[in-house]
């Protein structure tokens, strides 16, 4: 199976969020979905959220995210 990546604009889709983390440079967060569904977020310096990217694919909920290290 391929998975596939998708940009979204200015409103995100609905995400029932089941996991959360954040990059160690503080300005991306990560949520995973009920839906399957993990979201890429943008945090600016004055802790504001925007809305980066969704990957899909999955067929159940992601329950945990975890870092790669180098």
């Amino acid at each position: 199976s391929v998975q596939a990546v998708a940009v979204w604009g200015k409103k995100a889709p609905s995400h029932s969020i089941t996991a959360i983390m954040i990059t160690d440079d503080q300005q991306t967060i990560v949520t995973g979905s009920e839906e399957g569904q993990i979201c890429l977020w943008d945090l600016s310096s004055e802790l504001k959220i925007s809305s980066k990217e969704i990957l899909f694919g999955h067929t159940a909920s992601v329950t945990c995210l975890a870092k790669a290290r180098e």
